[in-house]
């Protein structure tokens, strides 16, 4: 996968794709994995070495990934993990992934690396947008650093409330 850095993105909405959710396994913290586990039980997660991630069905797509129509939604919003709140980007504190002046973002005082993963079909290339590169882009930052836990700009918006959609076990 190739990382761009948010400098070359004029904007990105989520469309809803599902290809997130399809072709990567989701990391959990401790306390996402527990918080999962209390609501939908042990058999929705699994486990490496030393890391907890959300199970996939059989054909590789994530357990709580749910088509109504042609959307792919998230049976987790209420309780998104933050890897999947923070996809497409990545937000670093080193230029991991070169380009660092193009990558660097002013935050609080200090300068952190933003990069997007050039696979998210709901990126569009060109020079930032005002409400990209002050609001989108700050709100990612935001979820990453902990600072924030509510979405606005970072997740689909496709008029429906994700809290209707019924929550199934679905094995």
């Amino acid at each position: 996968m190739l990382f761009v850095p948010w400098q070359y993105i004029a904007d990105w909405k989520c469309n809803t794709c599902g290809l997130c959710c399809k072709a990567y396994s989701v990391v959990l913290s401790f306390q996402e994995w527990l918080n999962i586990v209390k609501n939908y039980g042990v058999e929705t997660t699994t486990t490496s070495l030393n890391k907890l991630y959300l199970r996939r069905k059989s054909n590789g797509s994530c357990i709580f990934l749910y088509k109504l129509s042609n959307m792919h939604l998230c049976g987790l919003q209420h309780m998104k993990p933050t890897a999947c709140k923070l996809w497409p980007f990545k937000i670093l504190t080193t230029p991991k992934y070169g380009y660092p002046r193009e990558a660097a973002y002013p935050y609080l005082g200090k300068i952190l690396y933003v990069y997007a993963d050039s696979t998210c079909t709901g990126l569009q290339y060109g020079t930032p947008t005002w409400t990209f590169a002050n609001q989108t882009v700050k709100e990612f930052i935001e979820i990453a650093i902990g600072a924030r836990r509510e979405q606005s700009k970072s997740t689909a918006n496709i008029g429906l409330n994700y809290h209707a959609i019924p929550l199934r076990r679905i094995f």
